[in-house]
């Protein structure tokens, strides 16, 4: 089964006012939906935007596997377990926030930054925080996050190229960018795809495109 969400159906948030401009495929903050609240082990997929010199100031985060690709322009991050790091785009950064971590993300660059922030439960909670970055991860490399018994698959195709999808109790499929037709379904940027019991599925590329895939368990 597929269900394709649009980014323009996603929820609209941040603080536009402090140059932060979100875009929210779930239940998220003040916006409550009790039928949107996750996706097998999903509980976020946040598109963030962030002007120069703008960011979240140190928040906490608990019981989350909280995993962000840098689309444009360079993240930087620190948290309470002294650890500072600028996530550029093609790396993958984690952070297992375990019984409880704060961070802070900022643009501190020049230019203005985008990033897709993903949000996963784990499979069991709390534990020490665990903090790691994959930089310039290869296309088609899977990165495994076994606390929520989840894999996420990096794509990116030219014009043209196929990539089958993995078969999967649940995968969500996000675009970044570009333009793939999936299953008959037309997807741009920003829209997403989740589908239950996935199997003999494929992806092609209209355009030169990106995507995320996330392979769950049960």
């Amino acid at each position: 089964m597929m269900d394709v969400r649009r980014t323009g159906e996603r929820y609209r948030g941040g603080d536009p006012a402090a140059g932060i401009e979100s875009l929210h495929a779930f239940s998220f903050g003040p916006h409550y939906d009790p039928d949107n609240l996750r996706f097998g082990a999903v509980i976020a997929c946040n598109e963030e935007r962030l002007a120069p010199g703008a960011g979240f100031d140190e928040h906490p985060h608990s019981h989350t596997e909280i995993v962000t690709w840098v689309v444009e322009g360079e993240l930087t991050h620190r948290d309470s377990t002294g650890r500072t790091s600028v996530i550029r785009p093609g790396d993958v950064q984690r952070l297992s926030a375990g019984a409880g971590v704060r961070h802070v993300e900022r643009n501190d660059g020049e230019s203005p930054l985008v990033f897709v922030q993903m949000w996963l439960s784990p499979l069991t909670p709390g534990g020490d925080p665990v903090y790691e970055v994959v930089h310039g991860i290869a296309d088609s490399t899977p990165y495994a996050v076994p606390e929520a018994g989840a894999m996420l698959h990096v794509r990116r195709l030219g014009a043209g190229e196929r990539t089958a999808v993995p078969d999967a109790p649940y995968l969500y499929v996000h675009v970044v960018r570009g333009e793939v037709r999936l299953d008959g379904e037309e997807l741009g940027p920003g829209d997403a795809v989740r589908i239950t019991d996935a199997k003999d599925l494929e992806a092609v590329a209209v355009t030169g495109a990106e995507l995320l895939v996330w392979e769950m368990t049960p």
